[in-house]
Formats: structure tokens, C-alpha cells, sequence
């Protein structure tokens, strides 16, 4: 069963919009085409937003800051990342910055220590213009070297938690392409919500079933993030030029997509469609969380999420092993 306080953040909607675009993810836009961006998606009804530092070291909450300060605030929610602060450094030129591209003069630090999860917040809060997080996550604790992310849970959860405690932020979460580390994070205990980005999609599913049961038993919402694998299933039909999980596609990843959109067809349903509703049919996964490069690719995508998808294609996509 889903806590009250689950019910809160699902109360904002089954969809929670990234920002990752407006941190220049892959390909610049300008500051008015980033208000386009989350203008398109408020008119359309979003009203969850889902920033971090890392995104464009800081622009992507600059830009989200700047549209949400024109709007009440009790009326979304917001939630950011912690684990990586971004620090002044002229040495860094402008240019591609772990996919993003940016002006240069700033860098990344990896911190998860209680001290600099709470730097982070107060930094992020400043580039944001607000006064307040609903949700702070804690950030690819498992990326910087193969075996810190149960020292960097270590600290980061108790550093979440004193933040809670003071009233300063309502929910903790930890955020990964790990499901592994995700597994992790929840048997430490401490937090209340997971993204799931990339791990629980029509495509690939390793956080099935292990995490969702984990999760359910321990009252921790999920968030389906990332649902078009970073955008090989954004497409009907699947592209051989696009993204998958932010690099190149294999050619086995490409022929089941294919595949899936195919089945997807028979039941008149695009891919696109099936890829964002997937997650919602499982407990306890609450809202599919997305990210839009242009106004009309946003609203297109909020669309798709309220188009109407047939029992028998989720049944016929079980019964041939597409999805579990």
C-alpha cells in the first residue's frame, strides 16, 4: 500500500518532467527556448520537475528556477540531486562536458559527505531562486569508482535525513542507471523514493522483480525515469541514429525494439506511447518521470501518457516475454 506521503507526490500527477534538456543535454538551446520548454509542459498540466547540478553544471536549475519563480508555489513539485557540486574554475574551457555543453569556468566535485549534501542544497536553492526542495536525491552514488556506493549512502542518507529533520526538504531519494545500487539504498533504509533511470522500462527491466518487491515491502516509491531508454523508444519506429542509455545503440537492443514496436502496431498503440506507460502498471511505481527537447515534443509526449492503451497488448507482451 502507498503511504500518504506517496500519495502527496503522486498527487502532482503521473508524470514528472526532467530538465536535462535545458542543461544543454547533447545540443544547446537558449534561455527562451528552455522557457518554451517548461512553459509547453506546465500548459499541458505537469506540475512535478525534476532538476540536479550535473545538469549543464547548474544551468538546467538556473533556466527551471528562473520559469517555476513566475508560478505559486504550493502548486508543483520540485525536486533536485546531491553528490556533485559544481565549483568556479576558469582552467575549464566551454564545450562537451559529460554530455553536456556548456560555457565552460565551472566544474564538477564529487561530494557525498553529510557537509556537502547540505552545500549542495543551499547552492542548488540559490541557482533555482526558491526557498525550498520537495525531494532531494541522492545522485549516482556508484559513479565515481566500483565500490563507493555504500560509502557514499553511508553519509549522503544521514546527511538527507538531518535535512528532514529540520524541515528543509520532505522526501529522500536516490537516483541511478544502477539497480544494484538503487537495491542497495533501500535495504540501508532511510529514504522514500527511487528513480529508476533507464532500469524499468519497456525495453529493459532488471529492477523487475527484485526492486519492485523490495520497494513495495518497504513502503519506497518508484519513479519510472528515463522511459525511452534516452531515446531509442521515443521514436515509432525505433531510429538506428538514436540514443541508447546515452551512448550508441547495439544492434541486439535495436532488433528488440523493433520488435516491441511491431507487437505495439498490431494493437494500434506507437511505441512511444507503451514505452511511457509501462512502468505505471506495476506497484509501487508511481509517476513516469521524462525529459523533451522542444515545446512540441513535450506536449506530444504528455499526450501520449493519457492516450488510451488495450489490456490485450500488455497481455500479449507478457505471454511472448517482452515484458514480465
Amino acid at each position: 500500500m502507498i503511504s500518504t506521503m506517496h500519495r502527496r507526490v503522486d498527487s502532482f500527477g503521473r508524470i514528472g518532467f526532467g530538465s536535462a534538456n535545458a542543461g544543454n543535454l547533447f545540443t544547446p538551446m537558449s534561455d527562451d527556448e528552455a522557457t518554451a520548454l517548461f512553459e509547453a509542459a506546465w500548459d499541458a498540466g505537469v506540475r512535478h520537475f525534476d532538476s540536479a547540478p550535473h545538469y549543464g553544471l547548474g544551468l538546467a536549475e538556473e533556466r527551471l528556477g528562473r520559469f517555476l519563480q513566475t508560478k505559486p508555489r504550493d502548486e508543483f513539485f520540485l525536486s533536485t540531486k546531491v553528490g556533485r557540486l559544481i565549483v568556479a574554475d576558469d582552467a575549464v574551457p566551454a564545450g562537451e562536458s559529460e554530455g553536456f555543453v556548456v560555457d565552460g569556468g565551472r566544474r564538477r566535485v564529487e561530494d557525498y559527505s553529510s557537509d556537502g549534501v547540505r552545500r549542495s542544497l543551499v547552492e542548488s536553492l540559490e541557482r533555482l531562486g526558491l526557498d525550498r526542495v520537495d525531494a532531494l536525491h541522492i545522485h549516482d552514488p556508484e559513479e565515481a569508482a566500483e565500490g563507493t556506493a555504500s560509502e557514499h549512502l553511508a553519509t549522503a542518507i544521514p546527511g538527507c535525513r538531518a535535512l528532514k529533520d529540520e524541515g528543509l526538504i520532505g522526501w529522500i531519494g536516490v537516483g541511478s542507471k544502477s539497480v544494484p545500487t538503487l537495491q542497495l539504498a533501500v535495504d540501508h533504509g532511510g529514504i522514500d523514493l527511487v528513480m529508476v533511470a533507464g532500469g524499468f522500462t519497456l525495453l529493459t527491466h532488471p529492477a523487475h522483480p527484485e526492486l519492485l518487491e523490495t520497494c513495495e515491502a518497504t513502503d519506497v516509491a518508484i519513479l519510472a525515469t528515463a522511459p525511452f531508454n534516452s531515446g531509442l523508444l521515443a521514436t515509432h519506429p525505433p531510429q538506428r541514429s538514436s540514443h541508447f542509455d546515452y551512448g550508441g545503440v547495439p544492434e541486439e537492443i535495436f532488433d528488440r525494439a523493433v520488435t516491441l514496436a511491431e507487437t505495439c502496431e498490431r494493437y494500434g498503440v506507437e511505441l512511444p506511447t507503451a514505452a511511457l506507460q509501462f512502468g505505471l502498471q506495476y506497484e509501487p511505481c508511481i509517476a513516469t518521470v521524462t525529459g523533451a527537447a522542444t515545446p512540441d515534443q513535450a506536449r506530444e509526449t504528455i499526450a501520449r501518457l493519457n492516450e488510451p492503451v488495450p489490456a490485450e497488448l500488455w497481455a500479449e507482451l507478457r505471454r511472448t516475454g517482452q515484458i514480465p
